[in-house]
Parts: C-alpha cells; sequence; structure tokens
C-alpha cells in the first residue's frame, strides 16, 4: 500500500473479528456492555446484518464513544447534491447500450457529497435489495460535516486524486488503484490531500459484499483476504458545529450537532471499513484457450437469494497476460442476463478501441448484445496470438440480476453515437 504519513495504521484481513483502541484501556475485557465503560464512553452496536443471521454471515461491531449516536435534533431535508438521488422513476426503459465521457468538472467549493452524481440504479432502496452507481467530483475538504448511508453500504473506485476518508472506526487513504468501503450506517468525512478528486461509487443496498467463493480454483487466487485493510481506532474530539447527512430512502435529510460524531475511541468486531489494493488481485486466465468468463475476474459478490445470481458483483480487468492459442483473446459478443455497468480508472479497455476513456461509464442491460466495436473486433481477428501482456490498465464493471435504469441526468448526457461502435461489421461470406 502506499506509504504516507496520513496513514494511521491498519490491521490485515477480510471480515476479521477485530479489536483496536486509541487510548490505552477504552476497550472492555472479557463483555461488550459493562455498567461503567472505562472513561464514561458510551457503548454502542452498530449491526450489518439482523442479529440471528448466521454466524458465518453475522456482521457487527461494538463502539465505545464520547457521546451517543441517539443524541441529535430532528432530520429535515437536504436542498444540496442535487444529483445525488434515488435514481430513475418508474417508467418505460428503453433496452438501449449507453455510454458516458468523463463528468465535467465540479464548481469550485464542491465537496464529496454535494459532488456526488447518481447514474444507474436497480431497485428502490426499501427493498434491500439492488445497487446504484454514482460518480463523485469533490475539489473541497468535508471539514465541519459528516455523511451518513443508511440505504447501503459504499465502494469508492477513486479515479483521479486520493481520498482520506475519516470514520467512526478509524482513517482510510485511498488512492486510485485502490477501493474503500464504508459500511451501511457509519458516518465519515472526505478530505482531498490532492485538492481534487474523482471516482466512482458503488452503492449495495443488498447482501454485504464479500469474497466469492473459489470452487474448483481452489484455496487461494483472486482476491486475498489478508490483503484487506482495516484501519485501527482513531477518534476527532472537536467541540464545534457539525452537519450530518443522511441519506434514507433515497432522499438526502440534515441535522446538527454541537460536535464532532467520530469520537469512537475503541472499538471490536467485524463490521467495519476497510480498503484493497486492486493490484494484489491474484489474476486467472486460460493457458490454453478460449476467453474465460469474466466472473472469473470478480474481486466481491453480493449475492442475491437465487444462487448463482449475484445482487451485486465488483469484477476488475487488471494488466494480465494473454496467452490463449487459436482464440478470440478480447471478451466475445454476448447477451447476458445480468446487466453490466463498467467503468475505466485509468488506460484502455482492450474491447474498445475508442469513446471509453478514464473517468468514463457505460451500460449494458440485460440482453443487450454487445461486444468488441469494429477497430478492436479487426485488430484481434488479424492479431498474430504471440502471448502479450495487456499492462497499464484497470477496467471494471458492477453486475447485477437486476436490470439498471439510468437516471434522466445520465440520459440527457449519454454519447449520442454510441451504438455506431457496432455499425458496418462485415456479413460472414457462406461456400457456395
Amino acid at each position: 500500500m502506499a506509504n504516507d504519513p496520513a496513514d494511521t495504521g491498519y490491521i490485515s484481513g477480510f471480515g476479521n473479528h477485530v479489536a483496536t483502541e486509541a487510548v490505552a484501556g477504552a476497550l472492555p475485557i472479557g463483555r461488550n456492555a459493562p455498567q461503567r465503560p472505562p472513561f464514561g464512553l458510551y457503548t454502542e452496536q452498530l449491526s450489518g446484518t439482523a442479529f440471528t443471521a448466521p454466524r458465518h454471515e453475522n456482521r457487527r461491531s461494538w463502539l465505545y464513544r464520547m457521546r451517543p449516536t441517539a443524541e441529535h435534533p430532528p432530520y429535515v431535508r437536504y436542498d444540496g447534491a442535487t444529483r445525488f438521488t434515488a435514481g430513475a422513476q418508474d417508467g418505460l426503459l428503453a433496452p438501449n447500450r449507453l455510454r458516458w465521457d468523463p463528468s465535467a468538472p465540479p464548481s469550485p467549493g464542491t465537496d464529496l457529497i454535494d459532488g456526488m452524481t447518481t447514474m444507474l440504479s436497480t431497485r428502490d432502496p426499501a427493498d434491500l435489495e439492488g445497487v446504484a452507481v454514482h460518480l463523485y467530483a469533490a475539489n473541497r475538504d468535508m471539514t465541519a460535516r459528516v455523511f451518513v448511508d443508511a440505504d447501503g453500504e459504499l465502494l469508492f473506485i477513486p479515479q483521479a486524486g486520493r481520498l482520506e476518508l475519516l470514520t467512526e472506526l478509524g482513517r482510510i487513504m485511498v488512492a486510485p488503484g485502490q477501493i474503500a468501503l464504508i459500511p451501511r450506517g457509519v458516518r465519515f468525512r472526505a478530505l482531498l490531500p490532492d485538492g481534487q478528486a474523482t471516482g466512482y461509487v458503488a452503492e449495495n443496498h443488498g447482501a454485504l459484499f464479500r469474497l466469492p467463493d473459489l470452487g474448483p480454483i481452489g484455496a487461494n487466487g483472486l482476491a486475498n483476504p489478508r490483503d484487506f485493510e482495516t484501519p485501527v481506532a482513531w477518534f476527532e474530539d472537536r467541540d464545534t458545529r457539525f452537519e450530518v447527512i443522511q441519506k434514507f430512502m433515497g432522499s438526502l435529510w440534515c441535522t446538527t450537532l454541537e460536535h464532532s460524531p467520530l469520537d469512537v475511541v475503541a472499538w471490536h468486531g467485524n463490521l467495519a471499513p476497510w480498503r484493497y489494493d486492486l493490484a494484489r488481485f491474484n489474476t486467472i486466465n486460460t493457458v490454453s484457450f478460449d476467453h474465460p468468463d469474466p466472473s472469473i475476474f470478480t474481486v466481491l459478490t453480493s449475492p442475491s437469494d437465487v444462487p448463482g445470481r449475484a445482487n451485486a458483483d465488483f469484477v476488475v480487468f487488471p494488466p494480465r497476460w494473454m496467452v490463449a492459442e487459436d482464440t478470440f483473446r478480447p471478451p466475445w459478443f454476448h447477451r447476458n442476463v445480468m446487466s453490466e455497468a463498467m467503468g475505466l480508472i485509468h488506460g484502455a479497455y482492450d474491447a474498445k478501441a475508442a469513446g471509453f476513456t478514464p473517468g468514463g461509464l457505460s451500460l449494458h442491460n440485460l440482453m443487450a448484445g454487445h461486444g468488441p466495436d469494429l477497430e478492436s473486433w479487426t485488430a484481434a481477428t488479424n492479431a498474430d496470438l504471440k502471448p502479450h501482456k495487456i499492462d497499464g490498465t484497470m477496467a471494471f464493471m458492477v453486475e447485477s440480476c437486476w436490470p439498471y435504469r439510468p437516471t434522466p441526468h445520465a440520459l440527457e448526457h449519454a454519447q449520442l453515437d454510441y451504438d455506431a461502435v457496432w455499425a458496418d461489421f462485415p456479413k460472414a461470406v457462406l461456400p457456395a
């Protein structure tokens, strides 16, 4: 991971039961809720799953904080972040493929929350299923306000510029090429060490992201648990006015506190923020023939009630060697029962020669025919099949079993000529 003095320490492992304290003696020993917690701290359990979820799926952490979270005035509607929405309204949805250029720079003084733009969503957050995809563009620190998402967990995918995420359970520095997850219900604010930042956010309303089963691959490969980093305890003791913005049932609400709510002095449990360096992903690819299904590049999965059909998968297309014999090496043409939202962090995507640039986004909903554009197809069809490495690239996909609905803003800003990338393919010539 990046060697940055702002990093305050991390604990290795995905989904581990962690115990950490920022002040020695703040964490109770041998019990969760003593009558008198150390230093007069307040005990709070943060549950990411139902109390009765099976032990292997149960996620919760015990927090020991300077003030109880329950202490706040009523929330009122927040009138900022006008493009950070519940998603598209019900209505007709064309099955067209869509693609977007990178967003325009934000207005001066735009922080992470006001710089969020919702592009795609699948379900009403009240369903406790589905996923939404947002873009962010910010040039101002969140100094005296925090955000909390009651609708889902947030997977940050930086594209340019670092984010320093100050959360109730610790501090995370995340740079392009890394990802970071903030669990549902965890308050945080974002600083911009580089002065500005752009990227993507996948908001998962369904089952919590987890590592996929490896099946015949065996015990190792893809994203390894030890490479996920959970921050150590950290707290902020600031008695000044803070604004709390909460996303609840797709709408934004705000209230004010006379202190920072990032005041958890110690915590233990297995529900916590984390970060992961995508360069650590152990890519599995063919060493004989044929292009494997893209599911082989799955970093995280959120299962649905149907086995093998994900509510959301986070998939990456990283640098990798291509050695397949007698094989069309880019992704083949396909139609899929899953819906695919794709972004590009840096470099070029091997199935799109032009028009898909870092910071851009594309959508191929279920059963929409898609694949390489004409230029990419022509090059791959005529290529000399020597081993070569796809390098200097990192694309990703947020795949869902639910159809994505673009927001009105997304529909207004889509590329007008995306379908043209599949125009003018030559007709196959059959023998007489």
